[in-house]
């Protein structure tokens, strides 16, 4: 199993570049950062130093999505970063949550989306593309590599994953959800023709290593909420009891009363208090190492192969350590 960090990338940058390198010395091949420009620093002149600083981590945003940035910028911006350090980016990429509702615009529409991965990881590449009726390819390119990983939860989103992504981002880590989600991805990359284990499997969300399981539940509830951002428009597209959607993901936004981006992914967010202890026990990995150890284990046997520590609460380093001296190398 590989095993990826999540950061925010808070000023000052020099601190999440830090925390990259101790993850890579701690075993740790994935760098992700979350990508939304008005509330965080801009990931991509952040990754730029990562890599320089770092010798094989592979770097990319968890995730950016279609309605931001260009198509061809985003592909330029991947396709610069592997020609100075050697095809060391994956591209996450969703319809857009943070990013997109804080200046106003709804998330991107699936057929957007599915587009958008096929231009950015076709220029990318090196490859000529038809954009606005135009023939488009980068020149400089040469033996260029950019996987696309999508990030989905609805039916239809695990669907275009299965169908066209070279792998699926799946932000919780409830045994019982992923199973039902990674079935279903899997099932159609199968329809589409393709080989169903080669669509990598990334299960992300918080990680926090403690006896004490009250304030691990406080540092992590945040993550409830983030999700249910997600939920609700799945509620909101398929109806509250739907087969198309487990009730074990919806069922637990009834209470919940809208949502404040200036505390996203946050500890402490006051927009997360409708959710349950039993939901951050679910989605999260909280408790001593041995608890960590038997649920990646479990997520693995699902076919996860990678598992990415949202590390956003009040033990960033002491988290770095925990899964570098005792949880990876019970894993690897």
């Amino acid at each position: 199993m590989d095993f990826g960090m999540v950061l925010q990338t808070d000023p000052p940058a020099s601190g999440v570049i830090e925390l990259m390198k101790r993850s890579e010395d701690a075993g740790f091949g994935y760098g992700w950062t979350f990508d939304s420009c008005i509330l965080w620093q801009e990931p991509f002149v952040i990754y730029s130093q990562i890599l320089a600083q770092t010798s094989s981590m592979i770097v990319g945003p968890m995730v950016t999505n279609p309605g931001t940035r260009d198509w061809s910028v985003t592909a330029s911006l991947f396709a610069t970063l592997n020609d100075m350090y050697g095809n060391r980016t994956v591209c996450g990429i969703g319809r857009g949550d943070s990013a997109m509702r804080v200046v106003g615009n709804k998330p991107n529409t699936l057929a957007r989306l599915g587009e958008a991965m096929h231009v950015i990881k076709e220029l990318a590449e090196g490859r000529s593309v038809r954009i606005n009726d135009k023939d488009v390819r980068i020149p400089w390119v040469r033996d260029g590599s950019l996987p696309v990983w999508m990030a989905a939860y609805g039916p239809k989103a695990l669907e275009l994953t299965g169908k066209q992504a070279d792998g699926f981002i799946l932000q919780l880590a409830d045994p019982y959800l992923t199973e039902w989600m990674v079935k279903a991805v899997r099932s159609a990359a199968a329809e589409a023709g393709r080989d169903p284990s080669s669509v990598k499997i990334c299960v992300a969300a918080p990680a926090y290593v403690s006896e004490d399981l009250d304030h691990a539940r406080s540092q992590c509830r945040w993550f409830g909420g983030m999700v249910g951002n997600h939920v609700a428009d799945l509620v909101a597209r398929y109806g509250e009891h739907s087969d198309m959607v487990p009730e074990a993901l919806t069922a637990y936004i009834k209470e919940r009363q809208g949502y404040d981006y200036s505390h996203h992914g946050k500890a402490g967010n006051p927009s997360t208090d409708f959710v349950p202890d039993e939901i951050v026990d679910r989605f999260c990995l909280i408790g001593p190492p041995e608890k960590h150890v038997e649920k990646l284990e479990h997520l693995r046997s699902l076919g996860v192969d990678q598992f990415a520590v949202y590390n956003m609460h009040d033990a960033k380093e002491a988290t770095v350590a925990a899964y570098g001296s005792k949880i990876i190398p019970a894993l690897s």
